[in-house]
């Protein structure tokens, strides 16, 4: 079976390191259970799922076209073609910026358990949902850890699950213990409701959303 690989080529002037003691990581390549990325502006290293560099730059899963590294001891979600810079110490509480799209919605990427996620921001919504495919690729056993629940949504009652989701990442700022309802039927994305934005700050500008953690 062929393994189509994708690389993603920039010009030096866009890979210039951020300031000191800052981390800067670019991903200019990835397939399956490896990742190619350009850190500090210097040459392309490949790097497979669970390594680590000198710079403390750590592959921790690779799905498609999405990576998740830590930096720092920080996880952020990558797209192909993304790049991060990630200061080493900071005391400013993580923060998540999403940009509205044309519906006005606010999407973003991250992570279950490890496993990427796609988000929908829902504030009509009392806790996570997601949809059974995505609980199967988050490792979630619902039906045997799970509570029985129903959930109102836009057709009608639905029954679900109710779980504690170990691990929660919203492009590097990760949450703990996060109540979530699973779904016994796939939702086209997952829904970042209540239980998440409960414990964020929440402020918007135009078409930007910035979540601040609270704890």
């Amino acid at each position: 079976m062929l393994q189509q690989t994708r690389w993603v080529f920039f010009c030096a002037a866009a890979l210039v390191a951020g300031a000191a003691q800052a981390t800067d990581v670019a991903v200019v390549g990835l397939f399956p259970g490896k990742a190619v990325l350009v850190i500090d502006g210097g040459r392309p290293a490949t790097l497979a799922v669970g390594r680590s560099t000198k710079n403390g730059v750590k592959v921790v899963s690779v799905q498609g076209e999405q990576v998740i590294v830590e930096i720092n001891g920080t996880r952020e979600t990558l797209h192909l073609g993304q790049r991060v810079v990630k200061s080493a110490a900071s005391t400013e509480a993580p923060t998540v910026n999403l940009t509205a799209d044309s519906r006005g919605h606010f999407l973003a990427v991250g992570s279950i358990n490890g496993a990427p996620m796609r988000f929908l921001v829902d504030t009509g919504a009392s806790m996570v949902a997601l949809g059974r495919a995505d609980a199967e690729r988050a490792r979630i056993d619902y039906l045997k850890h799970g509570r029985p629940s129903v959930s109102q949504t836009a057709n009608g009652m639905v029954r679900t699950w109710v779980v504690k989701l170990a691990e929660v990442n919203l492009a590097g700022v990760t949450l703990h213990q996060v109540d979530a309802a699973i779904h016994d039927s796939d939702l086209p994305v997952a829904l970042l409701g209540m239980s998440v934005l409960n414990r964020m700050e929440m402020q918007r500008s135009g078409d930007t959303l910035t979540l601040r953690k609270r704890y």
